[in-house]
């Protein structure tokens, strides 16, 4: 019998600016969201832009590259499994948040795409083999 997916691809744009967190045990954590945007046409022929929100989290020196090297506004590729955490509130209410949490991630911007970029060239992380994943072939 084969087993499920658990699969998500995305290329978006870095929607806020980050805020790169450390957990107690010392793993950085970095949570933000992507903005995908898709165009369709309506019944009456018009083009509709709608514009969805993917919220991501990054463990580790992931967490610690996509900080250093983009900022609201960078293009991204992410590969990741989406997941649904439950939490209370304070008053005891159930709430739940959905997220992909990244394992691999591509930065699309070339330097000068983003004036916020990082003039350094920016490398290609897989956060799932727990090194940096640096690509020396990245023309930029």
């Amino acid at each position: 019998m084969a087993k499920d997916l658990n699969s998500c691809f995305f290329i978006g744009r870095i929607g806020k600016p980050l805020e790169l967190k450390y957990m107690p045990n010392g793993n950085a954590v970095l949570n933000f969201s992507i903005a995908c945007s898709d165009d369709y046409k309506d019944k009456g022929g018009e083009k509709v832009e709608q514009t969805n929100w993917i919220d991501l989290v990054i463990f580790g020196k992931g967490a610690e590259i996509v900080k250093q090297y983009c900022s609201k506004g960078s293009k991204l590729f992410v590969n990741g499994k989406q997941r649904t955490r439950k939490w209370q509130t304070e008053s005891g209410e159930n709430r739940y948040s959905t997220e992909v949490v990244v394992n691999d991630f591509q930065m699309l911007d070339s330097k000068g795409d983003n004036q916020h970029q990082s003039q350094q060239s920016a490398p290609r992380q897989n956060t799932s083999s727990g090194h940096a994943g640096f690509d020396d072939d990245i023309p930029f």
